[in-house]
């Protein structure tokens, strides 16, 4: 199977002719996934993502959540609204 060109994809700016055509390969791929009984492929199987969010989104969480589970993998979501991290974000809480 090809690879892009790039490890990290954070835009379409830079992609090449035939990344493009990948992508659009890749997809059909899984469009043919989805009109399957088990709508799963192995490809994380063993893997655990944690996902971090620092704003609310729960469209955004549910999509990658949703994703990653029909990949196999295990899921932990970490949301920065119900940590320790929220309590940083107003300093004068501790000072007495």
């Amino acid at each position: 199977m090809e690879q892009l060109s790039t490890r990290h994809l954070l835009g379409i700016k830079d992609l090449s002719p035939s990344d493009i055509q990948l992508i659009f390969e890749t997809a059909d791929n899984f469009k043919d996934i989805l009109n399957r009984p088990i709508k799963k492929v192995p490809s994380l199987r063993d893997i655990t993502i944690a996902n971090v969010f620092f704003e609310n989104s729960t469209r955004t969480k549910l999509s990658f959540e949703l994703a990653e589970k029909r990949l196999s993998a295990d899921v932990v979501n970490f949301a920065s609204a119900s940590s320790s991290v929220k309590k940083r974000r107003n300093p004068d809480r501790y000072r007495k």
